[in-house]
């Protein structure tokens, strides 16, 4: 899927990976979180190896991959409340100022199953930022979201860069939403990095 992909993304910068559909964007989140064993080489996060040190690896990321699911019957508060216990963590007051950044606060409390596609997004993001991570993966994050949630999404991407100095990877397969919020970007064509740099306008 990959052939001798590398790139780095700087530390409060965005960086965007462009690509068509197949071109191995997934992948490299995949092989990033350690869900994907690469043939070679390695991920550094921070300068932890995912391959040989996972876990202090991921403790620096918060990710959404691929499509977000939640329990339909239990709030969005609740979801959260068992995702987190995975980990042994819980900040009511903490998760109260999350969902209220990616405008939430209002609706924790319904349950999921009444949730748009793009309020539930909007939880997976609350998700991915819970506890605060210094780098976020977006795999296709506005996949699917009507032209509103995209908007509303990339406002919030990068709200987080400006006011918290997050580092993000966004994968997408549309230049426009990349020129619109990344610093720089990443090309691959068929596995292969084509082009690393600024944004081509």
């Amino acid at each position: 899927a990959l052939d001798d992909v590398s790139f780095e993304v700087r530390q409060g910068e965005i960086l965007g990976l462009l690509g068509h559909n197949g071109a191995g964007k997934s992948t490299i989140v995949g092989i990033t979180l350690g869900m994907v064993r690469p043939d070679g080489g390695e991920v550094r996060i921070s300068g932890h190896s995912v391959q040989t040190n996972r876990a202090d690896a991921l403790r620096q990321i918060g990710a959404i991959y691929e499509a977000a699911h939640f329990y339909d019957y239990l709030s969005g508060l609740q979801n959260l409340r068992v995702l987190c216990s995975l980990s042994g963590w819980w900040d009511e007051a903490e998760v109260k100022r999350v969902l209220k950044l990616v405008n939430l606060d209002k609706r924790a409390d319904h349950k999921t199953k009444t949730y748009s596609h793009g309020m539930r997004q909007r939880l997976a993001l609350a998700q991915a930022l819970l506890p605060r991570p210094k780098c976020l993966l977006l795999d296709e994050p506005t996949d699917g979201l009507d032209p509103e949630g995209i908007r509303e999404f990339r406002e919030l991407v990068l709200k987080l860069r400006a006011e918290y100095g997050m580092t993000i990877l966004v994968n997408s397969h549309l230049l426009a939403e990349v020129e619109q919020m990344c610093d720089r970007c990443v090309i691959l064509k068929q596995g292969r990095k084509m082009y690393e740099g600024i944004v081509p306008s």
